[in-house]
């Protein structure tokens, strides 16, 4: 396998693989030893971004907790990620609370922490807008867990376009630390951050870290028009009208693109997202170390600018540039 590739997380110089792991899946489907197994493969891989949050797992707190447990002995390999904001059952403070308080983020940064057994976090990301809180405390009590050396940098998730620029102003306006990365929905089948949030992260140097990247494994390859599933989230039960309802015509299309090519679906999905512009690390789940594999593989295809403007007429992407 060649080499992973690295690039730098917005205008900072925090340095993060072109693919990364997304843990959603640890502590909900997959185990101690399972995680471990996912773990050794993304290292193997070169996959050094490895984002989780305090909500994921079948209870609030488990993804982190296997996690941390798992890197003991490797922290200094990864660049490690988490979330904070949103509902967790009351296990930071009691309900209700603002979750972009300082109050709840001194607490929620601690829990973390703790659970993944660490004493710093790489990328600490607001996962939703708090409206109940005005940014500029949230971003204040972010500056302070930087300072401190509890964090090294801030980013945000889950923002509208003009939540970012609102949040980059006031954090330039008041000298506090500024969010250096969005983590938004993104994918070939989903590209309606085109038309705002992309250009936003260019202009203010913000890197984006798409999620979903895969559109729930319909960009995968392992899905077919008219057939059942055999795994897959998309096997689970209650989904079949998410196969009934995608967009069949695209996915062929994508997978004609693929072939004409010599390359796969997958390469396709991460490494056209990853060739996007303002997009730093493509953040892919995964349950299996083979999936792992070949995730990383994916981010190897370079497409051309013949390939994009295709790629675009196809998906009917806003683009924003010229090709």
């Amino acid at each position: 396998m060649a080499e992973m590739t690295y690039r730098q997380l917005g205008a900072s110089g925090l340095t993060v693989s072109t693919v990364g792991l997304g843990c959603n899946n640890i502590g909900r489907r997959l185990d101690k030893d399972a995680t471990a197994r996912l773990v050794d493969a993304a290292l193997d891989a070169g996959i050094t971004l490895f984002d989780t949050a305090d909500v994921y797992g079948a209870e609030p707190g488990a993804s982190e907790e296997i996690l941390g447990d798992v890197l003991s002995g490797r922290r200094g390999q990864v660049v490690l990620a988490t979330k904070f904001g949103k509902p967790m059952r009351g296990k930071v403070l009691p309900e209700p609370v603002a979750r972009g308080s300082r109050r709840y983020i001194r607490a929620a940064v601690e829990g973390s922490l703790r659970r993944l057994r660490t004493d710093y976090i790489d990328l600490y990301q607001m996962h939703e807008p708090d409206p109940r809180t005005p940014i500029e405390e949230t971003l204040q009590a972010l500056h302070e867990l930087v300072i401190e050396g509890k964090v090294r940098y801030i980013g945000s998730s889950n923002f509208a376009a003009w939540q970012i620029v609102d949040a980059d102003w006031v954090a330039r306006s008041a000298g506090t630390e500024r969010f250096i990365s969005a983590q938004n929905e993104y994918s070939l089948l989903r590209r309606d951050v085109e038309a705002d949030v992309v250009p936003a992260c260019e202009h203010l140097g913000v890197g984006l870290l798409p999620y979903y990247p895969l559109a729930n494994g319909l960009l995968t390859g392992k899905y077919r028009r008219g057939e059942r599933p055999s795994e897959g989230r998309l096997a689970e039960p209650g989904r079949e009208s998410d196969l009934a309802a995608a967009p069949w015509d695209v996915i062929d299309a994508l997978e004609d693109f693929a072939k004409r090519r010599g390359i796969g679906l997958l390469d396709v999905a991460i490494g056209g997202l990853a060739a996007q512009p303002a997009v730093a690390s493509v953040i892919a789940g995964a349950t299996r170390p083979e999936q792992v594999r070949a995730n990383a593989q994916a981010g190897l295809w370079e497409p051309d600018a013949a390939d994009l403007a295709e790629l675009d007429q196809i998906t009917g992407g806003f683009t924003g540039r010229s090709v």
